[in-house]
C-alpha cells in the first residue's frame, strides 16, 4: 500500500519553518529560552529540530527504498552515493563561502585551513547515506535490531572511553579527541569556547539511528494505511519511547550536543507524537487549511531553502556600508541583514529579545515568499 501522506510534507515543513526561525535571530546575545540550545544536557524546542528533520529523512525512505529495491543494488547505489555526495559538497561550501571575508577594510581570502568540515547538511549526508545502506541490505528487522544495538554500543563506548568521573561532559565525552585526530583542531566548530564539534564523527552513529527509527516508523504508517489502529499504535509507540528517554536520562542524559541515545529515543518519541497528531488532524479529519499550506511549501522544496537561508547572509555580509562613527570616532560598519535588525527590528520593544525574535520572523515570511513563489510554479529543486 502506497498511499499519500500530505501530513509528512506538512511534518517535514514546519520543521524546516523552525530550523529557519532558530538559525536566524536578530542578536545571538537575545534569545527567548525555548529558541535557544540547551547549555549542555537537557532538550529545548530548539533541539528537537535537527532530529525531527531526519526523522523525516527516514519517513522518506520508507516510501522512495521499495522503488530502490525494484531497481536493483547498483542503480540504488549510484543515486545514493551521488546524492550524499552532492548534500555534503554543498554543506562544505557553505562553510566556505563565501571565500573572502573582510579584514578591518580588506577583503582576504577565507583559507582553507580555516574551514569547518562538518556541519548540518554533511551530517544529513552521512546520515542519509548509511541509513539508506542498512535499510536495503538488512531490510526491516536488521535495522531494528541495527538501531538498537549501536545506540547501547555508544552508550558503552561513552562509558568506557570518556572521561572517568565525567564521561557525558564537554570536557569528558570521548568523541572530541577521535575530531581532533581525524578532522584537526582548525576545522572542528569552536562554539563551545573549545574544540567541540556537535555534528563530530563520532556522535553520528546515533543520529544515523534516528534515520533509522524514522524509516521504521515510515514503514508501519505506510503498511498499516490511514487506519484507526495505525494511528493509535503509533501515538502509544511515541509514548513509549518519550517516557523510555525519559528514563534513560536519569543515568544517560539527554544531550544533544553529543547526541546521546537517550536523546535519540526521546526526540524520536516526540517526534511520532507530534507525526500522529498531523495525521489526526490532516487525514482523518481533513483539518487542512491556510495554516498547512504555510508549512507545506516548505516541505516541497526543504534542503533548497536551508542553504539558501545559510547562503545569502553570508554573501550578503560582504556587502557593507558605514553606518554611524563610535565615540572615538572609529567607523562602523554595517551590511543589508544587520541594517534590517538594527534600524527597524531591534526598537520594537524594550525587550531585545522581542526585537530578535521580529527579525527571525521576518527572514521565514522571506524565504517562504520564496519557496511559495516556487511551488506556484511548480518548480521543486531536488538534490
Amino acid at each position: 500500500m502506497n498511499q499519500r501522506y500530505y501530513s509528512l510534507d506538512v511534518f517535514r515543513g514546519a520543521t524546516v519553518s523552525l530550523m529557519i526561525l532558530v538559525n536566524n535571530p536578530g542578536s545571538w546575545d537575545y534569545i527567548f529560552s525555548p529558541l535557544d540550545h540547551a547549555p549542555w544536557h537537557g532538550c529545548t524546542p530548539t533541539d528537537l529540530v535537527f532530529p525531527f528533520f531526519l526523522f523525516a529523512v527516514g519517513n522518506a525512505l520508507a516510501f522512495v527504498m521499495p522503488r530502490f529495491e525494484k531497481e536493483g543494488t547498483t542503480p540504488m547505489l549510484k543515486k545514493v552515493i551521488k546524492r550524499t555526495l552532492l548534500i555534503f559538497g554543498i554543506g562544505l561550501f557553505l562553510n566556505w563561502c563565501p571565500f573572502v571575508k573582510w579584514d578591518n577594510e580588506n577583503l582576504i581570502p577565507k583559507p582553507w585551513q580555516l574551514v569547518r568540515i562538518m556541519g548540518v547538511l554533511q551530517r544529513i549526508a552521512i546520515c542519509y547515506c548509511s541509513a539508506s545502506l542498512i535499510i536495503y541490505f538488512l531490510k526491516l528487522r536488521g535495522t531494528y535490531l541495527f538501531g538498537c544495538i549501536t545506540l547501547l554500543l555508544y552508550w558503552i563506548i561513552c562509558l568506557l572511553l570518556g572521561n572517568t568521573n565525567s564521561p557525558y561532559s564537554l570536557y569528558g565525552h570521548f568523541g572530541t579527541a577521535i575530531d581532533m585526530k581525524i578532522l584537526g583542531i582548525s576545522h572542528m566548530y569552536k562554539g563551545e569556547g573549545v574544540p567541540f564539534d556537535p555534528e563530530g564523527l563520532a556522535s553520528t552513529p546515533a543520529a544515523i539511528v534516528q534515520v533509522l527509527f524514522g524509516y521504521l516508523i515510515g514503514n508501519y504508517i505506510q503498511s498499516k494505511g490511514k487506519t484507526y489502529e495505525m494511528l493509535t499504535n503509533l501515538f502509544v509507540a511515541g509514548t513509549i519511547l518519550v517516557c523510555a528517554g525519559y528514563c534513560w536520562d536519569y543515568v544517560y542524559p539527554i544531550t544533544k550536543k553529543t547526541w546521546s541515545g537517550s536523546y535519540t529515543v526521546y526526540t524520536t518519541g516526540l517526534a511520532t507524537i507530534t507525526l500522529s497528531i498531523l495525521i489526526y488532524q490532516i487525514e482523518f479529519k481533513e483539518a487542512r487549511g491556510a495554516w498547512s499550506r504555510f508549512f507545506d511549501v516548505f516541505g516541497k522544496n526543504p534542503l533548497f531553502i536551508f542553504v539558501l537561508s545559510g547562503f545569502l547572509p553570508r554573501v550578503l555580509a560582504l556587502v557593507r556600508w558605514v553606518d554611524h562613527l563610535d565615540e572615538a570616532g572609529k567607523k562602523v560598519f554595517t551590511t543589508p541583514y544587520n541594517w534590517f535588525y538594527l534600524h527597524i527590528c531591534k526598537n520594537v520593544s524594550i525587550d531585545l529579545r522581542i526585537g530578535s525574535l521580529l527579525y527571525a520572523l521576518c527572514m521565514i515570511a522571506f524565504y517562504w515568499m520564496i519557496v511559495y513563489i516556487l511551488d506556484k510554479k511548480k518548480i521543486y529543486i531536488k538534490v
